[in-house]
């Protein structure tokens, strides 16, 4: 309990300082200094350079049996996470008649910001080894959200069916990181000093640019009748609070303990993933229930994230 409450009062620290930074965010974008093209291209550096050294970096550790244990059955437990969520969003949202709401909210509680918000935050709690579990998380996402995430939102199921070969193939960065890392991991080799040090340095940018990305798009949200919706809270519910806390029973009943359990339980509390944003737009559909569900929570998060790590002991 003592180690819980250690942990619980890292990550309130983290959450206050993830907080400013995405307050300086939307300063930025308040005052101009960051156009809608920035925006984009430091999104691109982050996806597909910063986060991919972070992993790389967070593998390049001796081996260890249990740790691949516990990261085996946190893919397992990820897997049975998300399969829950899927038939619980088809559920719960059945009755909604607009087929653009309905899939942004289906989207919206079963995909989480876990890249953005939940890589920096395990980083910044547990270091590389909090890094090296997440990627687990991170590897589902990429997943499940470029073949059930997707279907979502295209109508053209042969055009899906090419996209997402085109995407679990060698092309998505952060799984060719993974695949990496664990070739390092597992075979205990260690890169050349130059070269992990750069890995390193530049894996170290991606908690404040992630966030200081994140805050200036929350600057640009402008909540109207959306936040009326029934149907956004409860997505809200689901995604911030009920489906982590799903999570967390689940990993428990597998036998996953410690860090791992704890990494992938932020995971999968971060907030509603802004891709959904991305999706709604390439579909031609209203964007703003997207936009403001993406933003309710993640500002909500803020308050949540604690509130289910907090939990963890009691569940």
């Amino acid at each position: 309990m003592e180690f819980a409450a250690m942990n619980v009062s890292l990550l309130n620290n983290q959450i206050i300082i993830i907080f400013l930074l995405m307050l300086l965010g939307v300063l930025i974008n308040k005052v101009g200094f960051m156009h809608p093209q920035t925006s984009n291209d430091l999104t691109n550096i982050l996806l597909n350079i910063v986060s991919p050294c972070l992993i790389i970096n967070a593998f390049e550790q001796p081996y260890s049996n249990d740790r691949i244990r516990q990261l085996l059955l946190a893919g397992l437990g990820i897997l049975a996470i998300y399969l829950l969520e899927i038939i619980l969003a088809a559920v719960f949202f059945k009755m909604v008649r607009d087929a653009n709401l309905r899939r942004i909210l289906k989207y919206g509680c079963i995909f989480s910001n876990a890249g953005f918000m939940g890589i920096p935050l395990a980083s910044s709690l547990f270091g590389k080894t909090g890094v090296f579990f997440a990627v687990v998380s991170l590897a589902g996402f990429n997943i499940f959200n470029w073949t059930y995430g997707l279907s979502l939102f295209n109508k053209d199921q042969v055009s899906v069916k090419k996209i997402v070969k085109l995407r679990i193939a060698l092309l998505n960065p952060n799984i060719i990181s993974i695949i990496l890392g664990l070739f390092l991991f597992i075979f205990s080799i260690s890169l050349p000093n130059t070269v992990s040090q750069t890995v390193k340095y530049v894996g170290t940018i991606n908690t404040p640019l992630s966030m200081i990305v994140i805050g200036n798009s929350l600057g640009n949200i402008k909540l109207r009748k959306e936040i009326k919706g029934f149907y956004l809270w409860l997505t809200i519910f689901l995604r911030n609070l009920l489906f982590p806390v799903l999570a967390i029973i689940i990993l428990k009943f597998l036998g996953i303990s410690g860090i791992a359990l704890e990494t992938t339980v932020i995971m999968m509390s971060c907030p509603v993933a802004g891709i959904v944003v991305l999706f709604t737009l390439q579909n031609d559909d209203d964007v703003s229930p997207a936009i403001a569900l993406m933003g309710i929570s993640t500002i909500l998060s803020l308050a949540t994230i604690p509130i289910v790590f907090f939990l963890i002991p009691y569940v």
